[in-house]
C-alpha cells in the first residue's frame, strides 16, 4: 500500500507485485549470488569449468543458508522484527540450516561409505553396476555461517539500494 500512496495510482501498477516483494526479491538474488560463486570456486580449485554447479547441492558458500537468510531477513525489515511472520521465517530459517549441516551432510557422508561398499561387492553381484549415490549434499558449519551472512548483507544491500531509489516494497 505504501508504494502505491509514494507513487500515485497511475505508476502503482507499472510492475507486477511479486517484482516489488522485497523478502523474495532479497532471497532469489542471495540465491543467484551463492550459487554463482560455487560456478567460480568451483573453477578455481578445480582449474575447469563446471556449469552443474549453478544448480548443484553443498560447498561454499550454503545457497540454502544464503536463501532463508535473505528471506527472514527481509520479511523482518518489511514486517517488523517483532511480528509473527518474521518468526515464522526465522524458525524456517533456522530449520533449514540444521538441516544442511546436520542430517544432510551425515548423509552425504553416509552416501561415501555405501560408494565404498558397493565398489567391493563382486561383478556378480545386482548392486555392483549401480550408479554411484551422490556424496556432496550437506555443508559444513562454515559453508552454512558464510551462506547465513551472505544472506544477510544480501537482504539490507537491497533495503538499502530501494531506500535510494526512493521507492519502497509490498509490505
Amino acid at each position: 500500500m505504501r508504494y502505491i500512496e509514494e507513487v500515485g495510482n497511475e505508476d502503482a501498477y507499472q510492475y507486477p507485485s511479486i517484482l516489488r516483494n522485497y523478502p523474495l526479491i532479497s532471497a532469489i538474488i542471495a540465491f543467484s549470488i551463492a550459487q554463482s560463486t560455487k560456478f567460480f570456486t568451483h573453477w578455481y580449485k578445480e582449474k575447469r569449468w563446471d556449469a552443474r554447479q549453478f544448480i548443484a547441492s553443498g560447498g561454499m558458500p550454503s545457497s540454502h543458508s544464503a536463501t532463508v537468510t535473505a528471506l527472514a531477513v527481509g520479511v523482518g525489515i518489511v514486517e517488523g522484527f517483532g511480528s509473527s511472520t518474521f518468526a515464522t521465517a526465522l524458525i524456517l530459517a533456522s530449520i533449514v540450516m540444521y538441516d544442511a549441516f546436520g542430517i544432510r551432510l551425515h548423509a552425504g557422508k553416509q552416501a561415501a561409505v555405501l560408494n565404498l561398499i558397493v565398489l567391493e561387492l563382486p561383478e556378480e553381484h545386482p548392486l555392483s553396476e549401480s550408479k554411484p549415490l551422490r556424496e556432496l549434499l550437506g555443508h559444513t558449519v562454515p559453508q552454512v555461517i558464510a551462506g547465513g551472512l551472505l544472506g544477510i548483507v544480501t537482504a539490507v544491500c537491497v533495503c538499502l539500494i530501494n531506500q535510494s531509489s526512493g521507492r519502497t516494497f509490498n509490505v
